[in-house]
């Protein structure tokens, strides 16, 4: 089988500030919200006091050991990294009138870092993090306010690394808000559909408003948004289920299309009605909205089926996305179902909708990680996952979709975003660390690496 990528397919890794880097009050850096999940974007907001322990507050310590991870996914042959400026390091409070220099000077010395091996940055403004000042003072994405504090924040590090990065994107699984909404908009679990919704819209203008910044500071430069991809699938073929599939589709697509097309698609005037929200949309908001992003990325794990039997749905409330169980499908350990086809479902099915380039800049298996009795990590169950989906990955490419590059998330062991957990680990470097912090935060590379590294080297030809 002839899986050779095209010549200029960008190769790599994501990763997250909140996740990897530690030094959670070093040099400036005030408090996020994650720093305020202690157990997870789905985790309670917990009040932080001296000697309480998170594991995020030094996570994997890649503030302080960049230039050894960067060496090592340079080894790995990587021509791009995805990683995430916390906004927190460069304005403290979300709202302060000057950044902080020395959480700009860090990300200079990481992206020099970078550029040594010839490894472009991709960089997300927000990655499930936001100043907690904006929450407490602010209530989060609901006011207004803080489009022009973003908008600050991202004309800041555009200017400041307009030479160095050429990559952006605005906020990480924007459609996430929906399912966090504390995560996403910075709002309380409990809040209403128009709470959550005029929030959302806000940050919809805010990331507009950086894709016109970035645009006009960094003309050379290319921008794109992020979705969560929630393919699904209808339990039967009754056409209630179908009906009912489509309309879930469509609670997530929609910020595609509002970031893609630069308006409110008209289906969504109906499911605003049907929910009492009555969103406030300035002239000035419909305008913004018009600066529409350069190509479209998203994430992708797993995908679920719909049903219009509130029996089965009722069951499905606890999973992360109220997905149902294909039947027809395995699980990892945690229980998201593995179906490789689904990527090259997903991918046909946005560049079809959107006509714009695609980056693929998360897909990865969690899994427990066993060293064995010589330190080997011999983790053939991630290379199975991941080489499957790649394979369909070149399927779309064949399919006619145009894809940018795929980053795998995560190169290395880091804490995961949903339950702050780092025996969940996706890495092909292994990290010694425990979730009791226990650990020399050594690095070890997993079989894995050297099958990625074949991978990269030969463009995909080493795919089975």
């Amino acid at each position: 089988m002839n899986t050779r990528f095209p010549e200029n397919f960008l190769w790599g890794g994501a990763t997250a500030a909140n996740q990897i880097e530690g030094a959670w009050l070093e040099d400036g850096k005030g408090v996020s919200t994650s720093d305020m999940q202690p157990k997870g974007i789905f985790g309670e907001v917990t009040p932080r006091t001296v000697g309480d322990f998170n594991i995020k507050d030094i996570a994997i310590d890649f503030y302080h050991r960049y230039a050894e991870d960067i060496a090592l996914f340079a080894e790995l042959g990587f021509t791009v990294l995805r990683i995430s400026i916390a906004w927190t390091r460069i304005f403290p409070n979300g709202d302060d009138k000057e950044p902080n220099e020395a959480g700009l000077a860090f990300y200079d010395r990481v992206f020099d870092e970078m550029a040594r091996y010839n490894i472009r940055p991709m960089v997300t403004l927000s990655h499930y993090e936001m100043p907690f000042s904006l929450v407490e003072n602010y209530n989060g994405w609901s006011d207004r306010r803080l489009i022009a504090f973003f908008e600050r924040y991202a004309k800041t590090v555009f200017t400041r690394y307009k030479d160095k990065v050429k990559l952006w994107l605005t906020f990480n699984e924007i459609n996430m808000s929906l399912h966090a909404p504390f995560t996403g908009v910075g709002l309380p679990e409990d809040s209403s559909k128009q709470a959550i919704y005029q929030a959302i819209h806000h940050q919809l203008v805010a990331s507009a408003r950086a894709v016109k910044a970035c645009h006009e500071i960094i003309p050379d430069a290319q921008i794109g948004n992020m979705l969560l991809g929630g393919l699904m699938y209808p339990l039967t073929c009754r056409p209630e289920d179908v009906l009912e599939t489509e309309r879930q589709k469509q609670e997530w697509l929609f910020f595609g299309d509002v970031q893609s097309r630069g308006y409110y698609p008209s289906y969504m005037e109906r499911f605003f009605e049907e929910r009492n929200v009555v969103l406030d949309v300035s002239e000035e908001d419909k305008q913004d909205l018009k600066h529409t992003v350069d190509f479209i990325s998203f994430s992708y794990y797993m995908t679920g089926c719909v049903t219009s039997d509130e029996e089965l749905n009722e069951k499905a409330r606890g999973n992360i996305l109220s997905m149902v169980k294909n039947p027809h499908l395995t699980a990892s350990e945690w229980g998201w179902q593995i179906d490789p086809v689904g990527m090259r479902i997903l991918l046909n099915m946005l560049y079809d909708r959107y006509q714009k380039p695609l980056f693929i800049v998360e897909n990865g298996l969690g899994a427990k990680d066993v060293v064995d009795e010589s330190g080997n990590i011999n983790d053939v169950y991630r290379i199975q996952y991941l080489n499957d989906h790649l394979i369909q990955v070149y399927e779309a490419i064949r399919d006619g979709v145009e894809i940018m590059g795929y980053t795998s998330w995560g190169p290395i062991d880091m804490v995961s975003a949903s339950l702050a957990d780092i025996s969940k680990r996706y890495g092909f470097i292994y990290v010694d660390r425990d979730n009791n912090g226990n650990g020399t935060l050594a690095r070890t590379r997993k079989k894995s690496f050297y099958w990625y590294q074949d991978v990269i080297r030969s463009h995909g030809e080493s795919l089975k």
